[in-house]
């Protein structure tokens, strides 16, 4: 053969590898995912995203609630003590024994012939 036929063939041998490879790069990749998984994941992640940040200010918001909670049982707590200090002053204001004192200062004496006894019913 003479060198022109050689070439010739190897111009062919080359032209018939580059089809073959060009037909190997363009192969289709095949997805691992189709398009309708990557949207399910997609929207399974925004769900489960919206659902760790609505979670998160739920116990915010109970967090605050409980803090207003005990701020008001304390208040409560104070108003006890000051209504139970103002009964105990009125118990001692309202004995018996006081108010003949009071009575005395101002001159009242007791006759025991005007004082009647109420029963309770």
């Amino acid at each position: 053969m003479s060198n022109l036929a050689r070439n010739f063939e190897q111009q062919q041998e080359q032209r018939v590898e580059k089809t073959v490879q060009d037909r190997s790069k363009i192969k289709i990749k095949k997805s691992w995912l189709t398009p309708g998984e990557k949207i399910i994941g997609v929207a399974f992640a925004g769900l489960v995203c919206f659902g760790a940040i609505h979670l998160i200010s739920n116990q915010a918001k109970i967090y605050d609630i409980n803090e207003d909670i005990q701020k008001v049982e304390t208040k409560v707590e104070e108003q006890q003590k000051v209504n139970r200090d103002l009964q105990d002053q009125v118990s001692e204001l309202s004995s018996y024994e006081r108010i003949f004192e009071k009575a005395k200062k101002m001159g009242l004496l007791i006759n025991e012939n005007d004082v009647k006894v109420v029963q309770n019913k």
